[in-house]
Protein backbone atom coordinates (compact mmCIF):
# COMPACT_ATOMS: atom_id res chain seq x y z
CA UNK A 1 0.00 0.00 0.00
CA UNK A 2 2.81 2.25 0.95
CA UNK A 3 4.45 1.78 -2.65
CA UNK A 4 1.10 2.22 -4.40
CA UNK A 5 0.67 5.67 -2.42
CA UNK A 6 4.44 6.34 -3.38
CA UNK A 7 3.23 5.69 -7.12
CA UNK A 8 0.47 7.94 -6.85
CA UNK A 9 2.26 11.21 -5.42
CA UNK A 10 4.78 10.11 -8.75
CA UNK A 11 1.99 10.89 -10.74
CA UNK A 12 0.46 13.82 -9.67
CA UNK A 13 3.71 15.63 -10.19
CA UNK A 14 3.60 17.40 -13.67
CA UNK A 15 5.85 16.74 -17.11
CA UNK A 16 8.68 19.09 -17.90
CA UNK A 17 8.78 19.00 -21.65
CA UNK A 18 12.37 18.27 -22.94
CA UNK A 19 13.99 20.81 -24.29
CA UNK A 20 16.10 19.05 -26.80
CA UNK A 21 13.63 16.34 -27.96
CA UNK A 22 15.98 15.54 -31.11
CA UNK A 23 18.65 13.78 -28.94
CA UNK A 24 15.69 11.56 -27.72
CA UNK A 25 14.26 10.53 -31.43
CA UNK A 26 14.90 7.78 -33.48
CA UNK A 27 17.80 7.59 -34.81
CA UNK A 28 16.06 6.51 -38.14
CA UNK A 29 13.54 9.53 -37.61
CA UNK A 30 14.10 12.87 -39.62
CA UNK A 31 15.97 15.59 -36.94
CA UNK A 32 14.13 18.63 -38.93
CA UNK A 33 10.33 19.52 -38.06
CA UNK A 34 7.77 18.05 -40.88
CA UNK A 35 6.82 21.97 -41.04
CA UNK A 36 10.39 22.63 -42.00
CA UNK A 37 10.74 20.26 -44.82
CA UNK A 38 9.79 21.30 -48.00
CA UNK A 39 6.03 20.19 -49.39
CA UNK A 40 5.85 17.22 -51.78
CA UNK A 41 4.24 18.23 -54.67
CA UNK A 42 0.82 16.81 -55.48
CA UNK A 43 0.89 16.94 -59.37
CA UNK A 44 0.09 13.18 -59.90
CA UNK A 45 2.07 11.88 -63.29
CA UNK A 46 -0.33 9.90 -65.83
CA UNK A 47 0.47 8.40 -69.37
CA UNK A 48 -1.05 9.68 -72.45
CA UNK A 49 -1.37 7.75 -75.94
CA UNK A 50 -1.24 10.14 -78.75
CA UNK A 51 -1.84 8.82 -82.27
CA UNK A 52 -0.78 10.63 -85.41
CA UNK A 53 -2.02 10.09 -88.91
CA UNK A 54 -0.56 7.06 -90.25
CA UNK A 55 -1.95 5.49 -86.75
CA UNK A 56 1.47 5.25 -85.50
CA UNK A 57 1.53 6.24 -81.55
CA UNK A 58 3.29 7.78 -79.07
CA UNK A 59 2.94 7.23 -75.40
CA UNK A 60 3.57 10.09 -72.83
CA UNK A 61 4.24 10.59 -68.94
CA UNK A 62 2.45 14.08 -68.51
CA UNK A 63 1.38 15.87 -65.14
CA UNK A 64 -2.63 15.89 -64.00
CA UNK A 65 -2.67 19.17 -65.23
CA UNK A 66 -1.28 19.33 -68.66
CA UNK A 67 -3.10 21.35 -71.28
CA UNK A 68 -3.37 20.53 -74.61
CA UNK A 69 -0.76 22.93 -75.68
CA UNK A 70 1.72 21.47 -73.44
CA UNK A 71 1.02 18.35 -75.36
CA UNK A 72 1.51 19.65 -78.67
CA UNK A 73 4.55 21.65 -77.65
CA UNK A 74 6.32 18.53 -76.20
CA UNK A 75 5.33 16.46 -79.70
CA UNK A 76 6.88 19.21 -81.45
CA UNK A 77 10.21 19.35 -79.48
CA UNK A 78 10.40 15.63 -79.60
CA UNK A 79 9.92 15.21 -83.02
CA UNK A 80 11.40 17.81 -84.38
CA UNK A 81 8.90 19.84 -85.72
CA UNK A 82 8.41 23.55 -86.75
CA UNK A 83 6.22 25.12 -84.69
CA UNK A 84 3.65 27.18 -86.72
CA UNK A 85 1.04 27.77 -83.75
CA UNK A 86 -1.04 25.30 -86.18
CA UNK A 87 -0.55 22.20 -84.32
CA UNK A 88 -3.70 20.48 -82.24
CA UNK A 89 -4.87 17.75 -80.13
CA UNK A 90 -7.74 16.69 -81.86
CA UNK A 91 -10.09 14.22 -79.80
CA UNK A 92 -12.12 11.41 -81.92
CA UNK A 93 -14.95 9.20 -80.28
CA UNK A 94 -14.59 6.34 -82.43
CA UNK A 95 -18.03 4.51 -81.45
CA UNK A 96 -20.36 7.87 -82.59
CA UNK A 97 -18.46 8.66 -85.01
CA UNK A 98 -17.67 12.56 -83.65
CA UNK A 99 -14.54 14.74 -83.58
CA UNK A 100 -13.44 17.82 -82.14
CA UNK A 101 -10.34 19.93 -81.97
CA UNK A 102 -9.37 20.44 -78.23
CA UNK A 103 -8.76 23.90 -77.25
CA UNK A 104 -5.20 24.69 -76.67
CA UNK A 105 -6.45 25.51 -72.33
CA UNK A 106 -8.41 22.58 -71.83
CA UNK A 107 -7.23 20.28 -69.95
CA UNK A 108 -6.00 16.47 -71.54
CA UNK A 109 -6.60 14.46 -68.14
CA UNK A 110 -10.43 16.04 -68.03
CA UNK A 111 -11.31 15.42 -71.39
CA UNK A 112 -10.51 11.46 -70.72
CA UNK A 113 -11.94 11.37 -67.65
CA UNK A 114 -15.80 11.91 -69.66
CA UNK A 115 -14.26 8.66 -72.21
CA UNK A 116 -16.17 5.62 -71.40
CA UNK A 117 -13.98 2.65 -70.76
CA UNK A 118 -15.39 0.26 -73.33
CA UNK A 119 -15.22 3.00 -76.28
CA UNK A 120 -11.90 2.80 -78.28
CA UNK A 121 -11.55 6.67 -78.21
CA UNK A 122 -8.28 8.20 -79.49
CA UNK A 123 -6.55 11.46 -79.24
CA UNK A 124 -4.59 12.77 -82.68
CA UNK A 125 -1.82 14.81 -83.14
CA UNK A 126 -2.45 17.05 -86.51
CA UNK A 127 -2.17 20.69 -88.30
CA UNK A 128 -5.69 22.48 -87.99
CA UNK A 129 -4.74 26.03 -89.61
CA UNK A 130 -8.63 26.92 -89.16
CA UNK A 131 -8.24 27.20 -85.62
CA UNK A 132 -7.73 30.48 -85.01
CA UNK A 133 -8.61 31.55 -88.66
CA UNK A 134 -11.38 33.68 -87.56
CA UNK A 135 -9.58 36.11 -85.94
CA UNK A 136 -7.29 36.71 -89.03
CA UNK A 137 -10.12 36.79 -91.80
CA UNK A 138 -14.01 37.13 -89.71
CA UNK A 139 -15.26 37.65 -93.37
CA UNK A 140 -15.49 33.99 -94.55
CA UNK A 141 -17.13 33.14 -91.04
CA UNK A 142 -19.99 35.51 -90.66
CA UNK A 143 -22.35 35.93 -93.51
CA UNK A 144 -24.27 38.85 -93.01
CA UNK A 145 -27.45 36.71 -93.56
CA UNK A 146 -27.11 34.45 -90.62
CA UNK A 147 -26.28 37.45 -87.83
CA UNK A 148 -27.83 40.21 -86.27
CA UNK A 149 -27.28 42.89 -84.40
CA UNK A 150 -28.84 44.18 -81.18
CA UNK A 151 -31.20 46.97 -82.17
CA UNK A 152 -29.04 50.03 -80.31
CA UNK A 153 -26.12 48.94 -82.32
CA UNK A 154 -25.24 51.17 -85.25
CA UNK A 155 -26.33 49.04 -88.47
CA UNK A 156 -22.83 49.49 -90.05
CA UNK A 157 -20.37 47.11 -87.83
CA UNK A 158 -17.21 46.34 -89.28
CA UNK A 159 -16.36 42.55 -89.17
CA UNK A 160 -13.49 43.14 -86.34
CA UNK A 161 -16.11 44.97 -84.94
CA UNK A 162 -18.04 41.32 -84.78
CA UNK A 163 -15.39 40.30 -82.82
CA UNK A 164 -15.02 42.81 -79.93
CA UNK A 165 -18.96 42.19 -79.77
CA UNK A 166 -18.51 38.14 -79.39
CA UNK A 167 -16.11 38.81 -76.61
CA UNK A 168 -17.77 41.17 -75.33
CA UNK A 169 -19.99 41.07 -72.06
CA UNK A 170 -22.46 43.55 -72.33
CA UNK A 171 -22.98 43.06 -76.19
CA UNK A 172 -23.51 39.91 -78.37
CA UNK A 173 -25.05 39.70 -81.91
CA UNK A 174 -27.46 36.90 -82.51
CA UNK A 175 -26.84 34.54 -84.68
CA UNK A 176 -29.91 32.64 -86.64
CA UNK A 177 -30.52 30.53 -89.65
CA UNK A 178 -32.38 26.92 -90.32
CA UNK A 179 -30.65 23.81 -89.58
CA UNK A 180 -31.56 20.22 -89.07
CA UNK A 181 -32.05 18.91 -86.02
CA UNK A 182 -32.70 15.18 -85.11
CA UNK A 183 -35.83 14.38 -82.80
CA UNK A 184 -35.00 13.00 -79.47
CA UNK A 185 -35.37 9.21 -79.71
CA UNK A 186 -36.33 8.82 -83.37
CA UNK A 187 -34.78 8.42 -86.89
CA UNK A 188 -36.38 11.14 -88.24
CA UNK A 189 -34.39 14.90 -88.65
CA UNK A 190 -36.73 18.29 -88.88
CA UNK A 191 -35.54 21.66 -90.30
CA UNK A 192 -36.40 24.31 -88.04
CA UNK A 193 -35.50 28.14 -87.04
CA UNK A 194 -32.90 27.95 -84.88
CA UNK A 195 -31.32 31.12 -82.72
CA UNK A 196 -28.60 31.66 -80.93
CA UNK A 197 -28.12 33.85 -77.98
CA UNK A 198 -25.59 34.50 -74.90
CA UNK A 199 -27.78 32.08 -72.73
CA UNK A 200 -28.40 29.55 -75.21
CA UNK A 201 -29.28 27.86 -78.66
CA UNK A 202 -33.50 27.94 -79.05
CA UNK A 203 -35.44 26.98 -82.06
CA UNK A 204 -38.84 28.53 -83.23
CA UNK A 205 -41.92 27.13 -83.32
CA UNK A 206 -43.72 29.07 -85.35
CA UNK A 207 -41.99 29.48 -88.64
CA UNK A 208 -39.09 32.09 -88.53
CA UNK A 209 -40.30 34.02 -85.28
CA UNK A 210 -38.57 35.52 -82.61
CA UNK A 211 -41.06 36.20 -80.32
CA UNK A 212 -40.04 34.70 -76.58
CA UNK A 213 -43.28 32.60 -76.22
CA UNK A 214 -42.54 31.52 -80.15
CA UNK A 215 -38.98 30.12 -78.42
CA UNK A 216 -38.19 26.85 -77.38
CA UNK A 217 -34.77 26.37 -75.64
CA UNK A 218 -32.83 23.51 -77.27
CA UNK A 219 -29.65 23.47 -75.09
CA UNK A 220 -26.30 25.47 -73.12
CA UNK A 221 -22.80 24.92 -73.28
CA UNK A 222 -21.52 25.20 -69.89
CA UNK A 223 -21.02 21.46 -69.52
CA UNK A 224 -21.39 20.08 -72.64
CA UNK A 225 -19.02 19.75 -75.86
CA UNK A 226 -19.28 20.39 -79.04
CA UNK A 227 -18.04 17.74 -81.63
CA UNK A 228 -18.01 17.60 -85.79
CA UNK A 229 -20.10 14.81 -87.54
CA UNK A 230 -17.40 12.94 -89.08
CA UNK A 231 -19.88 9.98 -90.56
CA UNK A 232 -23.19 11.87 -90.11
CA UNK A 233 -24.54 10.18 -92.80
CA UNK A 234 -23.44 6.38 -92.04
CA UNK A 235 -24.50 6.56 -88.43
CA UNK A 236 -27.37 8.28 -87.22
CA UNK A 237 -28.88 9.13 -90.95
CA UNK A 238 -28.42 12.90 -91.42
CA UNK A 239 -30.07 14.76 -94.55
CA UNK A 240 -25.84 16.25 -95.47
CA UNK A 241 -22.31 15.88 -94.57
CA UNK A 242 -22.19 19.46 -92.49
CA UNK A 243 -23.68 17.32 -89.13
CA UNK A 244 -22.33 18.52 -85.76
CA UNK A 245 -23.77 17.98 -81.88
CA UNK A 246 -23.80 18.79 -78.42
CA UNK A 247 -22.83 16.18 -75.75
CA UNK A 248 -23.13 16.02 -72.31
CA UNK A 249 -19.32 16.20 -70.62
CA UNK A 250 -20.88 12.63 -68.53
CA UNK A 251 -22.32 11.33 -71.14
CA UNK A 252 -21.18 8.48 -73.49
CA UNK A 253 -23.99 7.33 -75.38
CA UNK A 254 -26.09 8.47 -78.11
CA UNK A 255 -29.42 8.79 -76.43
CA UNK A 256 -28.23 12.37 -74.91
CA UNK A 257 -26.85 13.90 -78.32
CA UNK A 258 -27.74 17.18 -79.35
CA UNK A 259 -27.54 16.35 -82.80
CA UNK A 260 -27.54 19.42 -85.74
CA UNK A 261 -26.79 19.55 -89.38
CA UNK A 262 -26.56 22.32 -91.48
CA UNK A 263 -27.28 22.94 -95.38
CA UNK A 264 -23.38 23.72 -96.43
CA UNK A 265 -20.20 24.08 -95.08
CA UNK A 266 -20.17 27.74 -94.67
CA UNK A 267 -23.19 27.55 -92.05
CA UNK A 268 -21.55 24.82 -90.04
CA UNK A 269 -18.54 26.76 -89.56
CA UNK A 270 -20.40 29.86 -88.67
CA UNK A 271 -22.61 28.07 -85.68
CA UNK A 272 -19.60 26.35 -84.63
CA UNK A 273 -17.26 29.51 -84.74
CA UNK A 274 -20.41 31.65 -82.92
CA UNK A 275 -20.39 28.65 -80.04
CA UNK A 276 -17.02 28.81 -79.60
CA UNK A 277 -16.64 32.41 -78.54
CA UNK A 278 -19.84 32.35 -76.77
CA UNK A 279 -18.55 29.25 -74.55
CA UNK A 280 -15.18 30.62 -74.19
CA UNK A 281 -15.09 34.45 -74.71
CA UNK A 282 -11.66 35.88 -74.01
CA UNK A 283 -9.91 32.89 -73.15
CA UNK A 284 -9.57 31.95 -77.02
CA UNK A 285 -7.88 35.18 -77.80
CA UNK A 286 -6.02 34.65 -74.97
CA UNK A 287 -5.22 31.39 -76.68
CA UNK A 288 -4.72 32.85 -80.42
CA UNK A 289 -2.59 35.61 -78.30
CA UNK A 290 0.08 33.32 -76.78
CA UNK A 291 2.65 32.87 -79.22
CA UNK A 292 2.46 36.42 -80.15
CA UNK A 293 2.98 37.44 -76.60
CA UNK A 294 5.76 40.12 -75.85
CA UNK A 295 6.13 41.21 -79.58
CA UNK A 296 5.50 45.17 -80.11
CA UNK A 297 4.39 44.92 -83.44
CA UNK A 298 1.00 42.88 -82.24
CA UNK A 299 -2.11 44.95 -80.99
CA UNK A 300 -5.57 43.68 -80.06
CA UNK A 301 -7.40 42.14 -82.73
CA UNK A 302 -5.01 43.11 -85.57
CA UNK A 303 -2.35 40.60 -85.73
CA UNK A 304 -1.49 40.33 -89.26
CA UNK A 305 -0.40 36.56 -89.74
CA UNK A 306 2.72 35.36 -90.87
CA UNK A 307 3.25 35.36 -94.28
CA UNK A 308 6.11 33.74 -96.23
CA UNK A 309 8.41 35.85 -98.06
CA UNK A 310 7.48 34.42 -101.39
CA UNK A 311 4.54 36.18 -101.42
CA UNK A 312 5.64 39.57 -99.96
CA UNK A 313 8.79 40.03 -101.33
CA UNK A 314 10.01 37.61 -104.23
CA UNK A 315 9.89 38.93 -107.71
CA UNK A 316 10.64 37.87 -111.64
CA UNK A 317 14.16 38.43 -112.29
CA UNK A 318 15.85 38.48 -115.61
CA UNK A 319 19.13 37.96 -115.76
CA UNK A 320 20.84 37.02 -119.00
CA UNK A 321 21.84 40.30 -119.94
CA UNK A 322 24.64 42.82 -118.42
CA UNK A 323 22.24 44.27 -115.68
CA UNK A 324 19.95 42.18 -114.07
CA UNK A 325 15.83 44.17 -114.44
CA UNK A 326 12.53 42.88 -113.27
CA UNK A 327 9.97 40.96 -115.08
CA UNK A 328 6.56 43.18 -114.94
CA UNK A 329 4.86 41.08 -118.05
CA UNK A 330 2.96 38.04 -116.49
CA UNK A 331 2.96 35.68 -119.26
CA UNK A 332 7.30 36.96 -119.67
CA UNK A 333 7.53 35.83 -116.35
CA UNK A 334 4.98 32.47 -116.28
CA UNK A 335 7.71 31.31 -119.58
CA UNK A 336 10.75 32.18 -118.02
CA UNK A 337 9.75 30.71 -114.84
CA UNK A 338 9.00 27.28 -117.48
CA UNK A 339 12.42 27.47 -118.72
CA UNK A 340 14.27 27.78 -115.30
CA UNK A 341 12.29 24.82 -113.95
CA UNK A 342 13.31 22.93 -117.13
CA UNK A 343 16.94 24.15 -116.76
CA UNK A 344 17.47 23.15 -113.56
CA UNK A 345 15.64 19.41 -114.30
CA UNK A 346 18.08 18.90 -117.03
CA UNK A 347 21.09 19.58 -114.74
CA UNK A 348 19.85 17.68 -112.01
CA UNK A 349 19.75 14.78 -114.62
CA UNK A 350 23.68 15.02 -114.75
CA UNK A 351 23.79 13.95 -111.29
CA UNK A 352 24.87 10.52 -110.45
CA UNK A 353 23.22 8.01 -108.44
CA UNK A 354 25.22 5.80 -106.23
CA UNK A 355 26.18 3.08 -108.99
CA UNK A 356 28.01 5.92 -110.52
CA UNK A 357 25.60 6.20 -113.58
CA UNK A 358 23.47 9.52 -114.65
CA UNK A 359 20.15 9.45 -113.25
CA UNK A 360 17.46 8.85 -116.08
CA UNK A 361 15.15 12.25 -116.77
CA UNK A 362 11.71 9.75 -117.22
CA UNK A 363 12.47 7.70 -114.37
CA UNK A 364 13.57 10.16 -111.89
CA UNK A 365 10.73 12.41 -113.30
CA UNK A 366 8.08 9.61 -112.46
CA UNK A 367 8.64 8.67 -109.17
CA UNK A 368 10.50 12.35 -107.48
CA UNK A 369 7.66 13.22 -106.15
CA UNK A 370 6.48 9.91 -104.31
CA UNK A 371 8.89 10.99 -101.47
CA UNK A 372 7.27 14.50 -100.65
CA UNK A 373 5.11 15.38 -97.66
CA UNK A 374 2.25 16.55 -99.82
CA UNK A 375 1.77 13.37 -101.92
CA UNK A 376 -0.61 10.83 -100.94
CA UNK A 377 -1.10 7.72 -103.22
CA UNK A 378 -4.01 5.99 -103.83
CA UNK A 379 -6.27 7.74 -101.53
CA UNK A 380 -9.62 8.11 -102.61
CA UNK A 381 -12.00 11.40 -103.35
CA UNK A 382 -13.52 11.21 -100.14
CA UNK A 383 -10.12 10.32 -97.76
CA UNK A 384 -8.57 13.19 -99.05
CA UNK A 385 -11.90 15.72 -98.64
CA UNK A 386 -11.40 14.19 -94.87
CA UNK A 387 -8.08 14.86 -94.61
CA UNK A 388 -8.40 18.62 -95.68
CA UNK A 389 -10.92 19.04 -93.55
CA UNK A 390 -9.29 17.82 -90.45
CA UNK A 391 -6.51 19.99 -91.84
CA UNK A 392 -8.68 22.98 -91.23
CA UNK A 393 -10.75 24.74 -94.09
CA UNK A 394 -8.56 27.61 -95.08
CA UNK A 395 -7.98 28.98 -98.55
CA UNK A 396 -4.80 27.20 -99.93
CA UNK A 397 -4.90 23.86 -97.93
CA UNK A 398 -4.16 21.02 -100.67
CA UNK A 399 -2.71 17.76 -101.27
CA UNK A 400 -1.69 15.62 -104.41
CA UNK A 401 -3.52 12.19 -105.07
CA UNK A 402 -3.15 9.59 -107.50
CA UNK A 403 -6.20 9.33 -109.38
CA UNK A 404 -8.82 6.79 -108.80
CA UNK A 405 -10.38 6.86 -112.17
CA UNK A 406 -7.44 7.27 -114.89
CA UNK A 407 -4.24 5.45 -113.03
CA UNK A 408 -2.13 8.30 -115.61
CA UNK A 409 -3.30 11.03 -113.75
CA UNK A 410 -3.11 12.73 -110.85
CA UNK A 411 -5.62 14.95 -108.58
CA UNK A 412 -4.66 18.13 -106.62
CA UNK A 413 -7.40 18.33 -104.44
CA UNK A 414 -7.40 22.14 -102.73
CA UNK A 415 -9.74 24.22 -99.97
CA UNK A 416 -11.19 27.36 -101.31
CA UNK A 417 -13.76 29.95 -99.94
CA UNK A 418 -14.68 27.12 -97.22
CA UNK A 419 -15.01 24.34 -100.40
CA UNK A 420 -12.78 21.50 -101.34
CA UNK A 421 -12.19 21.42 -105.19
CA UNK A 422 -10.18 18.64 -107.30
CA UNK A 423 -8.23 19.41 -110.50
CA UNK A 424 -6.64 16.89 -112.69
CA UNK A 425 -3.46 17.02 -113.84
CA UNK A 426 -3.09 15.67 -116.80
CA UNK A 427 0.37 14.32 -118.57
CA UNK A 428 1.23 15.29 -121.81
CA UNK A 429 3.87 13.92 -124.42
CA UNK A 430 5.52 16.31 -126.51
CA UNK A 431 8.94 14.93 -128.81
CA UNK A 432 9.45 12.35 -126.85
CA UNK A 433 9.59 14.01 -123.21
CA UNK A 434 7.15 13.60 -120.92
CA UNK A 435 5.16 16.90 -119.11
CA UNK A 436 2.11 17.43 -116.12
CA UNK A 437 -0.22 20.14 -116.88
CA UNK A 438 -3.58 21.42 -115.12
CA UNK A 439 -4.43 23.92 -118.14
CA UNK A 440 -4.40 21.83 -121.47
CA UNK A 441 -1.00 22.29 -122.15
CA UNK A 442 -0.52 25.97 -121.98
CA UNK A 443 1.69 25.75 -119.14
CA UNK A 444 4.08 22.55 -118.72
CA UNK A 445 6.12 20.78 -116.14
CA UNK A 446 8.56 18.27 -116.12
CA UNK A 447 7.59 16.93 -112.95
CA UNK A 448 4.63 17.37 -110.08
CA UNK A 449 7.44 18.64 -107.52
CA UNK A 450 8.11 21.77 -110.16
CA UNK A 451 4.01 21.57 -110.57
CA UNK A 452 3.73 22.64 -106.86
CA UNK A 453 6.45 24.63 -106.24
CA UNK A 454 5.06 26.79 -109.43
CA UNK A 455 1.95 27.00 -107.99
CA UNK A 456 2.92 27.55 -104.42
CA UNK A 457 4.13 31.31 -106.09
CA UNK A 458 1.55 31.71 -108.82
CA UNK A 459 -2.06 31.19 -108.76
CA UNK A 460 -2.63 30.54 -112.15
CA UNK A 461 -5.25 28.97 -113.33
CA UNK A 462 -6.59 27.75 -109.48
CA UNK A 463 -8.68 29.65 -107.56
CA UNK A 464 -6.19 30.52 -104.81
CA UNK A 465 -2.19 29.46 -104.21
CA UNK A 466 -1.15 26.24 -102.65
CA UNK A 467 -0.15 27.37 -99.00
CA UNK A 468 -0.53 24.84 -96.68
CA UNK A 469 0.22 21.24 -97.75
CA UNK A 470 -1.86 18.07 -96.11
CA UNK A 471 1.30 15.93 -94.12
CA UNK A 472 0.88 12.39 -92.86
CA UNK A 473 3.27 13.08 -89.63
CA UNK A 474 4.58 10.22 -87.78
CA UNK A 475 5.22 9.63 -84.23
Amino acid sequence: NRRKKKDDNTLEIPSIPNPFPELCCSPFASVLSASLLPKATSRKKQVIKVYSEDDTSRALEVPSDVTARDVCQLLILKNHYIDDHSWTLFEQLTHTGLGRAIEDHELVMEVQSNWVMEEENKLYFRKNYAKYEFFKNPLSFFPDRMISFPSDTNAAVSHSGILQMFLSSSTYPEIHGYLHAKEQGKKSWKKLYFLLRRSGLYFSTKGTSKEPRHLQFFCEFSNSDMYMSLTGKKISGAPTNYGFCFKPNKSGGTRDLKQLCADDEQSRTCWMTAVRLLKYGMQLYQNYMQPYQGRSVCSPLNVTPMRSISENSLVAMDFSGNRSRVIENPTEALSVAVEEGLAWRRRGCLRLNSHGSPIAMSSMGMSIHRSQSWFHHKISREEAQRLILQHGLVDGVFLVRDSQSNPKTFVLSLSHGLKIKHFQIVPLEDDGKLFYTLDDGHTRFTDLIQLVEFYQLNKGVLPCKLKHYCARIAL
